[in-house]
């Protein structure tokens, strides 16, 4: 069975990332209210992409939210974009 962070790795493929790193942080908000109403995880995504040069901020989320909609909020329940193109500085894993 496909977990959670894979379906999503998987959808935003179509991105084209250079990189692409998903990080469950679900257990880090055991008790979380909304999480437990909604019963969706916690998830972080890093992803590099051609697909983001010349975006705002707002349109690269845009761009990672849409194949990933129909997840929220059943079974994502909170989603950290940190979005870059290729020429940006590297993105920090999260820490």
């Amino acid at each position: 069975m496909t977990s959670l962070a894979d379906e999503i790795r998987t959808r935003l493929s179509a991105l084209e990332p250079e990189s692409l790193e998903v990080f469950d942080d679900s257990a880090d908000h055991a008790g979380h209210a909304g999480a437990q109403e909604s019963g969706g995880g916690h998830f972080q995504v890093v992803i590099v992409s051609a697909r983001f040069i010349g975006l705002s901020r707002i349109a690269r989320h845009r761009l990672v939210y849409d194949p990933l909609r129909d997840l929220m909020p059943a079974r994502i329940h909170a989603l950290a974009i940190d979005a870059h193109a290729p020429d940006e500085a590297e993105p920090s894993a999260p820490g």
